[in-house]
């Protein structure tokens, strides 16, 4: 069973502002911030920066309030006997969202759903929350305590694999967070377990087996849809990668999907030496 009593996302209150339910709801009160924000636990305020969760339960003692500032949040008050609800790790204690924005977008669309019913909405809301409180999991159990560059580096991270044949390069990328390149390279590291360029090279390597996949360009032309001007280099990192050329992986797609488009390539079906030597 699943209930949306309220919800609503973007809340802006002025310097503050302070919400005070001593007694409680008889329902579930989940708020994300977007600003920093003073919570009431253990009857003491404690602050918490933007991109922190709350979630209250049924009779709880609720009151949090800005911090010094503009206040901001998403916010749902729902009423569930989900499992997924029901067991929550924090509950009462605000914790940190691994990425607020994604969660925002979420609550985004439970507000929708539920302000614009649909056939099918029930369903909708049941699997935009479960997946919302699996977002939230993601946050829960963290030993560190977040970095103030942790959404730009979050938000990085996402234009890197949405653009990754673009020339990416470290100072580039330090420069833009404001951060010299090596306490850039190493809070990367230390937040996504991989380093930046590293990454860079996932999201190309991904595209590029998309594009021997799905299309029919050449090797060459697909080396340099995905940010690489040497073929030969790009050809010794899928072969690092994905453990066979980029010709034998189209091969080996071809087999397996034989009605996918037709392909063509330089040189039969690996690339010559001409290619190589026209390659930028």
């Amino acid at each position: 069973m699943l209930q949306v009593d309220f919800v609503g996302y973007n809340a802006v209150h002025p310097d503050g502002f302070v919400y005070d339910i001593g007694s409680g709801h008889d329902f579930f009160l989940l708020v994300l911030t977007s600003s920093p924000a003073e919570f009431l636990v253990d009857g003491q305020f404690h602050s918490y920066p933007a991109g922190s969760v709350m979630l209250y339960t049924p009779g709880s003692y609720i009151c949090y309030k800005s911090n010094n500032g503009e206040y901001r949040n998403d916010w749902i008050r729902f009423r569930t006997n989900e499992s997924f609800v029901q067991e929550f790790p924090f509950q009462n204690t605000p914790f940190p969202v691994s990425d607020p924005e994604y969660c925002h977008h979420l609550i985004k669309l439970i507000t929708w759903e539920s302000s614009l019913p649909s056939p099918n909405s029930e369903l909708i809301l049941s699997h935009l929350f479960n997946t919302l409180f699996l977002k939230l999991h993601d946050g829960c159990g963290k030993k560190t305590e977040p970095s103030a560059h942790d959404s730009d580096m979050l938000a990085l991270r996402k234009r890197i694999y949405n653009n990754p044949q673009l020339p990416w390069n470290v100072s580039q990328m330090a420069e833009e967070l404001h951060l010299s390149a090596g306490y850039f390279q190493t809070l990367y590291k230390h937040k996504f377990n991989v380093s930046c360029m590293d990454d860079v090279i996932e999201g190309r390597l991904r595209l590029a087996k998309d594009h021997l996949v799905s299309s029919g360009k050449s090797i060459l032309e697909i080396a340099e849809a995905c940010g690489y001007r040497n073929v030969e280099h790009f050809c010794r990192q899928f072969r690092q990668y994905a453990g066979c050329s980029p010709s034998q992986y189209r091969r080996n797609a071809k087999i397996q999907n034989p009605s996918g488009p037709a392909h063509h390539t330089l040189g039969g079906l690996e690339i010559t030496q001409n290619d190589l030597k026209n390659a930028p």
